[in-house]
């Protein structure tokens, strides 16, 4: 693949001049391209591994007996894992081949206004999930210091706040950090899970054998509710793939580049479900931090549990948390990168994380993970439609970087599919991703195709201003 051909560094000109956004935002070029294999696959290894998907594997033992079994527990995540990695090639390949991020392949179906809403739909609640991560990391901070301390210093704002200052000093670097910082992390974590997993195998194998290897379990709704619980939490992040895929050194097929998604997410969410489930099934308790206390038991646990939290925390903020609103809050503002970075830092700090942490919070939460979650299908629908059906993988770049081009106003043929696509998600919680793919990408080809036909515009596309 050429990046650097005569008319794309044309078309970089004309960027240039029409868009006055700032550089982190134009398409990546193949020079500013840093990002390995390697290090790709570490990047989603890192994020995979953390304390609340470990707690989606312990919350297959109810009651003391797994809802899935251990063969159906897998099946479910290989389908997941499948169709995670399906969505990520296909919605990656336009930031990969061009080089533009998220908040601009969002105009080529919403257009320059209405990306703005779509944009948001994944920036807010990324930065309400920033401030949440360092919260809980913030807490596990303040339980080593104590330690450390004995007793003398306890006070977790002060650890949330310091925590928080070194999340906006790594992010300042950008991509060149995070695969660094994920690399580090993926290691460390793989190594304390082999010797949890030895631990596990060697002294809870019976137990674990009776409640989870050959439990019954259920190929109903259980199995088909886990699976969208499982795309569910990659559902913002499979949005912004262009995000990540335009850091991604050139040359990379497409059928590898689906690899470098599904292995390391199978590597990650294998090991912490299973993991997840185990503790389960081990000390009937479905809260790892405190099954990990019974499971491995020195003086030394509560480091080494407060350590991994630390580490989870940081490795998914600096992937799934950090990137994304910082993009958008450099395409509303025109701000520079690092500003908007630190600004994305400080909001999150300002997002009353003490508060959703709370037992009593705990509602809300979940209610507006709902809300947010709906959105997300239908939008990944919409610009695969756009890209792959409408447009055929031919897409003008100039233009989307244009104030007053073909894709200025917005397009109320996105919006209004987006909007029933969502609807239809509320109508069934446990399927609510595939209903909202499904409806949205049917309601976004029929408006295009038959309600807008014969638009003076480019591709039958017609955007308002």
């Amino acid at each position: 693949m050429s990046i650097n051909s005569e008319s794309q560094i044309s078309k970089e000109t004309q960027i240039q001049q029409n868009s006055g956004l700032d550089e982190s935002l134009k398409p990546r070029t193949a020079e500013g391209r840093n990002v390995g294999p390697f290090h790709y696959m570490f990047m989603w290894i890192g994020d995979g591994v953390n304390l609340g998907n470990m707690t989606l594997g312990a919350s297959l033992v109810v009651a003391g007996i797994a809802t899935l079994n251990i063969f159906q527990t897998f099946a479910a995540a290989i389908i997941a894992i499948g169709i995670i990695s399906a969505v990520f090639s296909l919605n990656d390949r336009l930031g990969y081949k061009t080089g533009i991020p998220y908040v601009v392949q969002l105009r080529m179906s919403f257009g320059l206004k209405g990306s703005v809403v779509s944009s948001l739909l994944r920036g807010i609640p990324a930065i309400i999930w920033y401030g949440f991560q360092s919260w809980i990391g913030g807490t596990a901070l303040n339980e080593i210091v104590k330690i450390l301390t004995g007793g003398a210093f306890d006070n977790i704002a002060v650890c949330f706040v310091v925590l928080q200052l070194v999340q906006i000093g790594l992010s300042l670097y950008g991509f060149h950090a995070i695969k660094w910082v994920e690399s580090l992390t993926s290691v460390v974590i793989i190594v304390a899970f082999a010797y949890v997993f030895g631990v596990l195998l060697t002294s809870h194998s019976a137990v674990v054998a009776q409640k989870w290897v050959h439990a019954s379990g259920s190929w109903g709704l259980p199995f088909f509710g886990f699976i969208m619980v499982f795309m569910g939490n990659y559902a913002a992040i499979f949005l912004s793939a262009a995000d990540y895929s335009r850091e991604l050194k050139p040359g990379i097929r497409n059928v590898k580049r689906g690899s470098l998604y599904f292995l390391p997410i199978l590597i990650a969410y294998g090991s912490v479900i299973c993991i997840g489930a185990m503790l389960a099934c081990a000390t009937g308790i479905s809260n790892p931090v405190k099954a990990f206390a019974i499971v491995v038991d020195n003086s030394y646990i509560t480091v080494f549990v407060s350590a991994f939290i630390i580490l989870g925390a940081v490795a998914t903020n600096m992937v799934a948390n950090i990137i994304p609103p910082t993009y958008v809050i450099t395409l509303l503002t025109k701000l520079k990168y690092k500003v908007a970075v630190t600004i994305t830092g400080l909001l999150a700090l300002c997002s009353f994380p003490w508060v959703l942490v709370q037992d009593s919070s705990a509602k809300g939460l979940g209610m507006f993970i709902l809300i947010y979650s709906a959105f997300l299908g239908p939008i990944v629908s919409i610009l695969l439609i756009e890209y792959y059906v409408l447009r055929k993988q031919h897409v003008d770049v100039a233009e989307l970087y244009k104030e007053d081009g073909q894709f200025a106003g917005y397009n109320p043929a996105a919006i209004l599919a987006m909007l029933i696509g969502a609807g239809a998600a509320f109508l069934k919680v446990d399927l609510a991703w595939i209903i909202g793919v499904v409806v949205a990408g049917i309601v976004y080809l029929l408006l295009m195709k038959f309600a807008f036909k014969g638009s003076k515009f480019k591709k039958g596309t017609i955007f308002e201003q």
